[in-house]
């Protein structure tokens, strides 16, 4: 999934971020932790029920996977234009240094949590304890740090909560692994642009295409890394289209409805458009991420109040997406020890909610900004950097 720097620092070390890419951010992450508690507590099943309706509830309770595509443009569409602006073009990424960036914001906090998963499997944690015939602690190290745990689970069955929620990580790491060698063996955009098409209009047919095996249908490399195609496309549009007001605002409008109606009402898109409806999905967050990134011809604008809550969430996205499993686990288990009704459900969301980003918080000062920047003084301090180059935090 998507990542942030998360602090003042490092986000400064980086160049400004832009609002609301961050609120896009964080409400995908937040999608994603209500779809974790409520595939364990229900929100059908507790007090909201008895004035909001049930099909509201569930949809926001899972959503989870549909947040997953969007992080996946939003991490495209950074990524490609973070590259666009320190090289460019993409023909001209240098690799070494993309690899360095790549490495030091993703492997610190993956290694981190491999290791503590894999000391809780050896006490035998409940919740963390690999137990699944066919699977074991040594195959899903080398599938969590060979960036195919998507694949081992759609093989083997789905492991516990926190190895799981690595298997978006895997299909964005592969298509970044081979995205710079592809803009340099292409070497230009007319070769570039139209396999980035095809791969991003091939979501439909790819994703009903493994139709037979439930779990490798919805974590396969093809559909994710196309969302991925959409995000990259998008940056090279911005970096080339000045858009007038009155199309950023209506591409802004269509990506909120666009958005809304496959998050409030999927079921009816999916009847329409079936597999289709991850086109929907992906292209209205590609319209909301070009009416909301930052343009040399108009100014960022003031942030919307009252949603800072949401941006922080949004700035510790990749923290937030790797931990916040412990805090479900943690949070239900005392929901089912102290033998709450579900109708009650609701309290144990708001002590969830606030423990997430607290722990997203401690990740990221402690583990993942101070190690990154670490990791990139070293990996990179051979490599002069354009001091002109104006970046969005990486995703």
């Amino acid at each position: 999934m998507s990542a942030s720097t998360g602090t003042n620092a490092g986000a400064a070390a980086l160049g400004p971020r832009h609002p609301g890419i961050d609120l896009l951010r964080g409400l995908a992450i937040v999608l994603v932790v209500f779809n974790h508690i409520g595939l364990r507590i229900p929100l059908k099943k507790t007090v909201l029920a008895d004035v909001l309706p049930t099909w509201l509830l569930s949809r926001l309770n899972y959503n989870g996977y549909e947040a997953v595509f969007v992080f996946f443009v939003i991490s495209g569409f950074l990524i490609a234009g973070n590259a666009l602006r320190r090289w460019g073009s993409l023909e001209r990424i240098d690799t070494r240094a993309f690899y360095a960036r790549r490495f030091a914001r993703i492997v610190p906090c993956l290694l981190t949590l491999v290791a503590v998963l894999s000391l809780l499997h050896l006490l035998a944690v409940p919740d963390y304890t690999i137990t699944r015939a066919g699977q074991s602690l040594p195959r899903a190290i080398i599938a969590a740090l060979g960036l195919h745990l998507n694949w081992y689970e759609g093989q083997t069955g789905y492991l516990p909560g926190n190895w799981d929620v690595l298997w978006s990580l895997s299909i964005e790491e592969v298509f970044y692994f081979g995205f710079p060698l592809v803009c340099l063996l292409t070497r230009r955009l007319w070769l570039l642009v139209p396999l980035l098409v095809l791969l991003a209009l091939s979501m439909p047919w790819t994703h009903a295409a493994l139709r037979g095996n439930e779990i490798w249908q919805e974590k396969a490399y093809l559909p994710g890394m196309a969302a991925i195609a959409v995000g990259v496309l998008g940056a090279l549009l911005a970096s080339r289209w000045q858009a007038p007001h009155r199309t950023i605002n209506l591409l802004g409008w269509l990506g909120a409805l666009g958005l809304a109606a496959v998050m409030l009402d999927g079921a009816a898109i999916w009847h329409l458009l079936r597999d289709g409806y991850l086109l929907v999905l992906t292209v209205s967050t590609l319209c909301l991420l070009l009416a909301s990134s930052p343009r040399p011809s108009r100014s960022h604008g003031r942030p919307m109040c009252g949603l800072g809550w949401l941006r922080s969430w949004g700035r510790l996205s990749y923290e937030i997406y790797l931990s916040h499993m412990f805090v479900v686990f943690a949070v239900v288990r005392l929901f089912k020890l102290s033998g709450a009704d579900y109708r009650w459900g609701l309290p144990w969301y708001l002590l969830a909610l606030p423990s997430c980003w607290l722990l997203g918080v401690a990740v990221e000062r402690c583990l993942s900004t101070p190690c990154e920047r670490w990791l990139r003084n070293r990996l990179t301090a051979s490599r002069s950097t354009h001091p002109t180059t104006v970046e969005l935090p990486v995703a």
